[in-house]
């Protein structure tokens, strides 16, 4: 009786030029994400600036 042959995975180790791939496209999505969440965070600071030059708002409270 012929042995029948399986194939096994063989364990390697870690691929260096694989990790340092995956670890830049998350740097690299965290990033923009930050960077978006900083930008809408600007743009709302601007927004309320502006609104409060132009005397559309006011952060003092009217007396009654």
């Amino acid at each position: 009786m012929a042995g029948s042959r399986v194939a096994h995975a063989t364990l390697k180790g870690p691929s260096v030029v694989k990790e340092i791939c995956i670890g830049m496209a998350l740097a690299l999505a965290a990033g923009s994400l930050w960077k978006m969440h900083h930008w809408n965070e600007q743009r709302k600071v601007r927004q309320f600036y502006d609104l409060l030059e132009k005397g559309e708002i006011s952060v003092v409270v009217q007396e009654e």
